[in-house]
């Protein structure tokens, strides 16, 4: 393993054997990081997220609490994942909202999935296995698993394979591996 002098880790980090933790990244209490990842530049990981093995989290992603990754994903430079569908800074009344005053929603990337560059990921959604967002999309509801989806909302273009190639259908790109 491997973490560079001006990352800070938090107490209560689980990093896997082979990880590297690069320049600038902030990984909070009680997240656990698997083996052989890769963490970018300046990536924060809030508190309690989970992240498989042999991920690559590119420079300045920001993984809030209640996401989780599973093991072979690619995060893209700048993804940009959200946890609350109702953000604001104050209560009706005024008041500063506090950790009480919201309710989490949870969003899971499933294993090989690819978020390309600046795409973002609403809360509350699953992006399934092997489904590949294109570079800027806005992911608003789940992605099938295989699926290609591209635009602002994202929506199906195609299906691609394991190794990223495009296929008719997804029993195509799941056949394919």
């Amino acid at each position: 393993m491997f973490i560079h002098p001006t990352a800070e880790v938090e107490a209560d980090v689980v990093i896997g054997e082979n990880s590297k933790i690069w320049h600038l990244c902030h990984i909070r209490r009680g997240a656990r990081i698997g083996s052989d990842c890769v963490v970018g530049r300046g990536v924060f990981v809030d508190a309690g997220v989970q992240i498989g093995s042999r991920v690559k989290i590119q420079n300045y992603v920001s993984v809030f609490h209640g996401v989780t990754i599973e093991d072979g994903v690619f995060v893209g430079p700048h993804v940009c994942f959200t946890n609350d569908m109702f953000p604001r800074a104050i209560n009706p009344d005024l008041s500063l909202k506090s950790a009480d005053d919201w309710v989490l929603s949870e969003t899971r990337v499933r294993v090989g999935a690819a978020l390309g560059a600046n795409s973002t990921i609403v809360c509350g959604i699953t992006i399934g296995r092997w489904a590949m967002v294109g570079a800027g999309s806005v992911v608003t509801k789940d992605v099938p698993d295989y699926a290609l989806v591209v635009g602002n909302p994202a929506h199906i273009i195609g299906y691609v394979s394991a190794s990223g190639k495009r296929c008719a259908t997804a029993a195509e790109a799941e056949q394919a591996g």
